[in-house]
Parts: structure tokens; C-alpha cells; sequence
């Protein structure tokens, strides 16, 4: 399926004279707003966690169980990067060993987000300090996630018990994201079958997950008894044959990471049709609607899809030889959608609790966290920020 996917032409891009200087000036004005808002939510939260999505407003307090918790704790580090404020430090090194409890007890860790959860968590509290507690409950957790490897048809099944028959099989777009958690453990381990899932899995979601027009199926699922592909759907989207806004920016992101990791040049094309489709599809402010078969203007946006997207095209930025022809346009559009959220999403206002990054949106359909702030979007805008003035060395 993927020798027939097309990459689309993007209308090149150049940032306008004093444009970069401006955005630089923006990111600095908004660096001390974020963390008095970090500062508050510090307190709020204390050693709990924020819930994945605020609700009128404001985060629900809970403990650590969701897969979204760890987008507080990678807050936390990232503040700590801009900082070196020993108080974030603290209070990530409790959260360490939060997730160390939630793994050896098992706590609603039945899920493939388990890279999201150890990757922001534990990889990063041991690349930023030498945590060597860290380093191994991140290894314990790529342990649990290896028992969701189905080796006959080569995927780790996202949700549910593996033989489940409604989730058996199911592959879905976001577990890209998961899979750095496999790569560093076979490299801390020097045992390769972590790795090899990893590897397997992306084949599968290059091979499937994409579409021949470079968008992407939300889920897609595999027969665990012959190995063979069935079908693809969505859980998230606004349909089956529509494009979910935040899944195709966990592709062009998560086949980026794998690149990384593999140097399959095959996933860095990849990256590189899944953004561009996404960017034939931005409105003109690019804060993308929440699904990118949207087209009116009255529709919902999802500024932490956009939040991802920045962040994977200035990796993208990183990877492309100078002379690409679109480097330049993705690196001017990753910092005007910076310069966009700034100015119009970002909670300046902010009250204990609150979200940073406003009007993203969780699961539309079931009106979860719509036209609200969410966890990661928060952390990616903080991400994004990062990468736009560092050189800066990944969690994932």
C-alpha cells in the first residue's frame, strides 16, 4: 500500500524581513507567563495530577492513572531546563517515583501510552540528571508495553485485554509516540527485541495506517491469527474517511522519532507527506479545526494538534539537509503557528488550574474537552517553545 502514497507540493514559505526577531521577542514575553502559570498549577496540583482535559475551565485533580498525566510532569522538566529552579526539579523526581508505584502495582497501565507516560517522566528525568531509579522504571515499563506485542501481525494492540475481540488486533496512529520508549530500552538493555518490536510496529503503520493521499486512517486493525490487514476506521474523527487532525500530527511526528531511531529514510519521507497533507489543510491562521476534512470556519480548532505539528517540523528542520527544498517553509511555518499560539491561544489570564494552550480539543464526538485546554497541548506548547530557541536534547 505505502509504494502508491503520494506526496503533495506545498506553497514554499519565507519568513518576512525582522519576522524571525519578532517571534523570538514574542516567545520571550511569554516564557515568564508560562511559568507564574506553572508556578500556580505547582500548588494547585500539589503531589497529584492534572486530569487529561479541563472542564469549564479548570483541570480535575487526580491521581496518577491517565495516560496524559506524565504531559505535567514533562512540564515540569521543560521548566526546570528554562530555569534550573531546583522547585520543578522536586517536584518531577515525586512524580518519578509516583510512576514507579503505578508500574509495579500495574495502575490502569493496560494501554499502549505507556511511552507517552515513561518517555516524559523517567527517559527524561534520566537524560536531564542521571537518574539511574528512573532509567529502570522506565525499563520495567517497556516490559508491560512488550506484552502487548502481537508478533503474528507484528503490532502492539492499543486498548484492551489482548483477546478482547473488539480491540484485538487494533493498531492505532498515536502509538508512533510509544515506541521511543522500545528503542531506548533495547539500547540500555542490549536486548534487541524491543527494538524489533518497534520496528515491526512502524512497518506495519507505514505499510497500513497511511493512506495513498499521505492522510491517515485514526486506527486500523490486523487478524492476530493470520497476520494479515483487515480494515482501517477512526475512534476520534469526524468519520472513517476523514482525516483526524491530531492523529495525522502524531504521524508525522511519531514516523519522524522512528526515523531517528532506525534511519529508515523511508519514515522521514513519510514525515514529510503526512505534514505536508497537513498543511494544504491549515486554515489561515494555522491553528488547524480538530479534523482536517473540516473546512468551515465555524468549526472547532485544535490548537494542540497544531502544537505537535510545530514541534515535528522543526525536528523535521533538524533532519533536512540545507538545500530541501521545503525546510525552509517548515521551519517559517512552525515558528508563525508558535507566533499564532502565542497570541491568540495562550492563557495570560491564568488561575490556578487552568490550562496554558486554549481551544484544543480531546474527543469531539463524545464532548470531552472540546474548546478546552488539554494536557498535551500545554506540554507541546512548552516543547515547541523549546526547540524554537535550543538546541535541544529530546525526551523522546
Amino acid at each position: 500500500m505505502s509504494a502508491t502514497i503520494r506526496k503533495e507540493p506545498i506553497v514554499p514559505v519565507v519568513l518576512r524581513s525582522g519576522e524571525r526577531a519578532a517571534i523570538a521577542q514574542k516567545i520571550r514575553r511569554a516564557l515568564p507567563v508560562i511559568l507564574s502559570a506553572i508556578d500556580r498549577n505547582s500548588v494547585y496540583f500539589g503531589s497529584r495530577f492534572p486530569d487529561a482535559a479541563c472542564e469549564d475551565g479548570r483541570y480535575p485533580i487526580i491521581d496518577n492513572q491517565e495516560w496524559t498525566t506524565s504531559f505535567w510532569t514533562g512540564q515540569l522538566w521543560l521548566a526546570w531546563e528554562w530555569t534550573r529552579n531546583d522547585a520543578y526539579r522536586t517536584l518531577a523526581e515525586q512524580h518519578v517515583r509516583s510512576f514507579g508505584e503505578r508500574i509495579a502495582r500495574r495502575d490502569h497501565t493496560n494501554h499502549h501510552d505507556l511511552g507517552f507516560l515513561y518517555s516524559l517522566s523517567c527517559i527524561a528525568a534520566n537524560k536531564l540528571t542521571g537518574n539511574r531509579e528512573a532509567a529502570y522504571i522506565a525499563q520495567q515499563a517497556a516490559e508491560v508495553l512488550m506484552e502487548r506485542y502481537h508478533e503474528k501481525c507484528g503490532i502492539i494492540q492499543a486498548w484492551g485485554e489482548l483477546d478482547n475481540p473488539e480491540q484485538q488486533g487494533r493498531m492505532i496512529i498515536d502509538c508512533n509516540m510509544n515506541l521511543p520508549l522500545l528503542y531506548q530500552a533495547s539500547a540500555s538493555t542490549g536486548d534487541p527485541r524491543f527494538a524489533e518490536a518497534a520496528k515491526n510496529h512502524i512497518e506495519q503503520a507505514r505499510r497500513y495506517i497511511v493512506r495513498e493521499d499521505g492522510s491517515t486512517f485514526h486506527t486500523y486493525y490486523m487478524d492476530v491469527h493470520t497476520g494479515e490487514p483487515r480494515f482501517g476506521n477512526t475512534h476520534q474523527g469526524f468519520s472513517d474517511d476523514s482525516c483526524w487532525s491530531r492523529g495525522q500530527a502524531w504521524g508525522v511526528y511519531g514516523f519522524l522519532l522512528n526515523y531517528l531511531y532506525t534511519g529508515d529514510e523511508r519514515l522521514l519521507e513519510l514525515s514529510q507527506t503526512l505534514a505536508n497533507y497537513f498543511i494544504n489543510r491549515l486554515p489561515e491562521d494555522l491553528i488547524c479545526y480538530w479534523d482536517l476534512a473540516l473546512t468551515d470556519p465555524h468549526s472547532e480548532r485544535d490548537s494542540s494538534a497544531s502544537a505537535i505539528l510545530a514541534c515535528a517540523l522543526l525536528e523535521l528542520v533538524k533532519q533536512l539537509p540545507a538545500t530541501h527544498p521545503d525546510r525552509e517553509s517548515y521551519e517559517a511555518l512552525a515558528l508563525r503557528m508558535i507566533a499564532r499560539m502565542l497570541d491568540d491561544y495562550l492563557n495570560t489570564v491564568h488561575k490556578a488550574g487552568e490550562g496554558l494552550l486554549q481551544h484544543s480539543v480531546y474527543y469531539f464526538k463524545g464532548n470531552v474537552g472540546v474548546d478546552e485546554c488539554c494536557a498535551w497541548g500545554d506540554y507541546f506548547l512548552m516543547e515547541a517553545l523549546t526547540r524554537a530557541t535550543s538546541c535541544w536534547n529530546s525526551y523522546w
